[in-house]
């Protein structure tokens, strides 16, 4: 599996991030968390990622915030919404923001996105 393939998940609750970190890996997925935004900007200027998973409603800097600055330094990357925000507003606005797509996590299981991670990944 190629480096670029490698999968950021910034999300602060840690049992999920946990979770999705050895599902991910069981699916021979490399993976790495950061627990807020700002943490994930700061990776970002490091590695190279295949794709984000990406919570809202972090400390320090949430995820609308998070998706406003990468937007803002033109950095082209699939993310994955993981949210338990589920208003159609808040979808629209991570869509627009440049989010590939949205779950809803109360709905989706952990395997569903790592389903939806690999799919991802392929195209």
């Amino acid at each position: 599996m190629a480096k670029k393939d490698k999968i950021l998940i910034i999300e602060d609750e840690k049992p999920i991030a946990k979770a999705l970190t050895l599902k991910l890996k069981k699916e021979g997925l490399e993976s790495q968390v950061a627990a807020n935004g700002q943490e994930a900007l700061d990776l970002l200027d490091k590695e190279k990622y295949g794709l984000l998973i990406l919570d809202l409603v972090m400390p320090k800097m949430d995820g609308f915030d998070f998706l406003e600055e990468i937007k803002k330094k033109n950095i082209d990357i699939p993310i994955i919404v993981s949210s338990n925000l589920s208003q159609d507003d808040d979808i629209k606005k991570a869509k627009e923001l440049g989010a590939s797509d949205f779950l809803v996590k109360s709905d989706t299981s952990i395997a569903d996105v790592v389903q939806k991670v690999k799919d991802m990944l392929e195209k």
